[in-house]
C-alpha cells in the first residue's frame, strides 16, 4: 500500500491507501474541531476565515488562521523533501517510514497533551494541537499525492465531491449504455475511489469524535498507533522475500 508508486499502483492499492488514511484524517480533523473548534486540514475554510478577519480589521485573530495554513504548507514541504531524499538513496520504504514518523508524532502529541492537561486547564496546549495536526495533515497529504501521482487525496473533500459530480454527469450525459466500455470502466473506477474516500473520511470523523469523548487526548495517540500499524505492515511486506 505504501511501497508501489505512480503507474506501478493499481486501483485496488489506491483505494486501500485512500480509505485507510482518509479515515484517520477524518478522525483527527473531527476530533480536533470537537475539542477546540478549529479544522486542522480544511485549508479552504481556514483561508476563508483568514480573509474574513482581515476584511473586518481583526488582523491579530487572523494570524492564528494564517499560522494553520502555513503549518500545513510546511508539513507538505517537509514531506516532499524527505521523500526526495529517500528516493535518491533508493529507500523503497520511504513513504511508509514517513507515515511511521507521523504516527510517532501523533502518539507523543496525544500523550503530551493528556499529561499536561491532567495538571492544568483544558485550554492548555490548544495552539500546539491545532498547528501540530495541521502540519501532520500537510505531511500526510503530500505523501499520498506523490505516491499516487495525485490520483489520491485524503483531506481534499471539495475536490473529490467535484470529481464525483463530474463522473456521474459523464455517465448520464449520453446514457451509461452509450459510453464506451473502457471509458465507463475508468469513470466507475474513479467514482469508487472518490466516493469511498469521502465515506471513509466521514466514518473516520464519527469514530474520531466518539474516541475523543471516550478517552480524550489519548485518541490522538490511538490514531498514531493505527497509522504505525499501516506503515509497519507495508515495511514488512517490502522486506518479505518474493517467489
Amino acid at each position: 500500500m505504501l511501497i508501489r508508486q505512480g503507474d506501478a499502483r493499481d486501483s485496488r492499492l489506491d483505494r486501500k491507501l485512500a480509505f485507510a488514511l482518509a479515515a484517520v484524517a477524518g478522525g483527527l480533523n473531527a476530533a480536533a474541531f470537537h475539542e477546540v473548534g478549529f479544522f486542522a486540514a480544511n485549508m479552504t475554510g481556514n483561508v476563508s476565515a483568514l480573509s474574513s478577519l482581515i476584511a473586518t480589521g481583526q488582523w491579530w485573530y487572523g494570524l492564528g488562521y494564517l499560522a494553520i495554513v502555513v503549518a500545513f504548507i510546511v508539513g507538505a514541504a517537509v514531506s516532499t523533501l524527505a521523500i526526495a531524499a529517500g528516493l535518491r538513496r533508493g529507500v523503497v520504504t520511504i513513504y511508509a517510514r514517513i507515515i511511521l514518523a507521523e504516527a510517532a508524532c501523533l502518539a507523543m502529541l496525544g500523550l503530551g497533551l493528556w499529561l499536561v492537561r491532567a495538571t492544568a486547564d483544558r485550554a492548555s496546549g490548544v495552539p500546539l494541537l491545532v498547528l501540530a495536526l495541521s502540519f501532520l495533515m500537510g505531511l500526510q497529504n503530500a505523501i499520498v499525492t506523490h505516491i499516487s501521482d495525485a490520483r489520491v487525496r485524503t483531506t481534499h473533500i471539495s475536490g473529490m465531491a467535484t470529481d464525483i459530480g463530474i463522473g456521474l454527469a459523464r455517465l448520464l450525459d449520453r446514457g451509461p449504455d452509450k459510453v464506451p466500455l473502457a471509458v465507463r470502466a475508468a469513470i466507475i473506477t474513479k467514482l469508487r475511489l472518490h466516493a469511498g474516500t469521502v465515506l471513509s473520511f466521514c466514518t473516520g470523523g464519527v469514530a474520531g469524535v466518539l474516541a475523543w469523548r471516550l478517552i480524550g487526548d489519548l485518541s490522538f495517540t490511538a490514531a498514531g498507533a493505527l497509522l504505525s500499524l499501516i506503515a509497519w505492515f507495508s515495511i514488512v511486506a517490502a522486506k518479505a522475500p518474493t517467489t
